[in-house]
């Protein structure tokens, strides 16, 4: 028959991120006890004393197993190298059948320019093209007949690089976004590829962004 200990070990261990909290006591542990109780009582079909549920979160955090959050801190004191981009521009475009004919006249005209900064980002009803502002004069002749969403200048990327085995590993975005937030830094986007996490942010934050993810490592 399950237990409610069991129970509780399953909705901590589905949740890194709470576990994580509770590993550096950041919890109420009250206020989670009366947060579960519905789930608990609906797996073991009767009603539950809070006391109980409570009693098994303390012997959880009492027990609990660091493992994910060492690896985690392993992981992100191998954070690779830290690169600025400045003088950006954000474009957000509502999408069209003519969306993607527009991104390769765009490409050819400034593929040849290796200090251009560009990338692009498709969702299901918009597009975002993040640019280098001396070519934003280019992408507005090309895109002029699309309907512009919005638009943001006085931007810069920064580019983190992530070790190899990162994409394995749950909760490491959480790390680095959770930083940039107790920083107040307020990111405008986010681009990642395999290796690659950056953000955009306002010229004006550029510096204690870089600071910030460099504080990483430590």
């Amino acid at each position: 028959m399950i237990t409610i200990a069991q129970i509780v070990d399953d909705i901590i261990s589905r949740k890194p991120l709470l576990e994580e909290l509770l590993s550096e006591n950041l919890v109420n542990l009250s206020a989670l006890a009366r947060n579960i109780q519905p789930e608990i009582e609906q797996k073991l079909g009767k009603e539950i004393n809070h006391s109980a549920i409570l009693m098994a979160l303390k012997r959880y955090t009492s027990k609990l197993d660091l493992s994910i959050n060492i690896k985690l801190k392993k992981t992100i004191s191998q954070l690779g190298e830290i690169t600025v981009r400045s003088m950006l521009s954000d474009y957000t475009f509502r999408n069209s059948d003519k969306m993607a004919g527009k991104q390769q006249e765009l490409l050819k005209l400034i593929s040849e320019e290796r200090d251009c900064f560009y990338t692009f980002s498709q969702g299901i009803y918009e597009t975002t093209i993040i640019i280098s502002s001396s070519y934003k004069d280019l992408l507005e002749k090309v895109f002029k007949s699309e309907s512009l969403v919005a638009k943001k200048d006085d931007l810069s990327s920064v580019t983190l690089k992530l070790p190899a085995d990162n994409f394995e590993l749950a909760g490491l975005y959480y790390f680095i976004l959770k930083k940039l937030a107790w920083e107040n830094i307020n990111i405008i986007e986010v681009i990642s590829t395999t290796n690659e996490f950056t953000v955009i942010v306002e010229e004006s934050k550029a510096a204690q962004t870089f600071n910030a993810l460099k504080s990483l490592n430590n």
